[in-house]
């Protein structure tokens, strides 16, 4: 028994193979893959940008799919179910880029029934990330937050945890005016980033930064914005040859209590992103926390998934799996 799969060689290679279709061990779950999400992240590791995957490796990280064997068998066969990678799938186990994978049974999540199969492929990082976000900066409902990147996949629903969760007030920041953010960071002097938080917050500051962005002159201005034990958690930075370096206040950081965590989503364990998921479950049925629209996606083949997914950066890319 065979499939077909998508796979990086030595070298940085891609190239569709043919895979034994593989047997589930002892705990493991052998699923069907109906979708798979193209990630940035998934296009970095195929570029060599991530030192734990080993290879030969089959990338992806977020699927849908079926499950159709368990060992030892299971009343989880035939359910509908989704995941993400955690710090294996795609990096030190094959992932989801073929038509079948092997998961660890605890680490099978149903699908809600608010996602189409489509859908529930493409959240599991964004939804996991933002989540990871907002725990380690210990959100609560008496916080105003402020969201940097609100309308990119982490940001947007970092946005809608944080008001499912009832904080007071949620302030939302991007590049693009029409996106309507409260802040428009695209080209703004961090002077008048900064000033504009503090109008915004009548002068106080706010109690928790979620940065999806990276930029260090936007970045600096928002931590001298924090209040008393303000929280900021950032998952991105600079790329390439660009500074990686950020210059503060460190007399006003530790008199204001501030607290600055960096956030890896690749971190957790695969059974820890399915945790997280599953925490998410009832809000994602109520509507409180939802996924970009299918049309949102452009809907490759596997046969394709190098030249319409792999190669063209920037577009959002969903693999429909034989």
């Amino acid at each position: 028994m065979a499939m077909k799969a998508l796979q990086i060689t030595r070298g940085g290679s891609l190239s569709i193979s043919t895979l034994p279709i593989p047997t589930p061990k002892a705990g493991q779950a052998l699923i069907k893959v109906s979708y798979a999400c193209i990630h940035p992240s998934d296009r970095l590791n195929a570029q060599g940008l991530f030192p734990s995957t080993t290879l030969p490796r089959v990338p992806g990280r977020d699927f849908s799919g079926v499950v159709i064997e368990t060992n030892p068998t299971s009343n989880w066969i035939g359910k509908e179910v989704y995941g993400t990678s955690g710090s294996s799938l795609g990096f030190t186990s094959d992932g989801p880029h073929a038509q079948y994978i092997c998961v660890p049974q605890d680490a099978l999540v149903k699908k809600p029934s608010a996602l189409s199969m489509l859908q529930a492929a493409t959240v599991g990082v964004p939804f996991t990330t933002a989540l990871i976000c907002l725990r380690k900066a210990a959100v609560s409902s008496s916080d105003t937050v402020l969201v940097i990147g609100s309308t990119g996949a982490v940001g947007s629903t970092a946005v809608q945890i944080a008001r499912a969760r009832g904080c007071k007030v949620v302030l939302t920041a991007a590049r693009r005016k029409e996106a309507k953010p409260d802040i428009v960071v695209s080209g703004a002097n961090p002077a008048d980033f900064g000033s504009t938080i503090e109008k915004m917050t009548d002068g106080r500051g706010v109690d928790v930064v979620v940065d999806t962005v990276g930029d260090l002159a936007v970045m600096g201005a928002a931590v001298e914005k924090l209040a008393r034990k303000g929280r900021y958690v950032w998952i991105a930075a600079p790329r390439g040859e660009a500074s990686k370096q950020l210059s503060f206040d460190i007399f006003q950081a530790y008199r204001k209590e501030v607290t600055l965590a960096g956030c890896n989503s690749v971190s957790p364990t695969i059974e820890d992103t399915a945790e997280l998921l599953r925490f998410l479950e009832d809000w994602v049925e109520k509507g409180f926390v939802r996924a970009q629209h299918e049309a949102s996606f452009k809907i490759v083949t596997l046969d394709n998934i190098i030249q319409d997914g792999y190669e063209r950066p920037g577009e959002k890319v969903v693999v429909k799996m034989d």
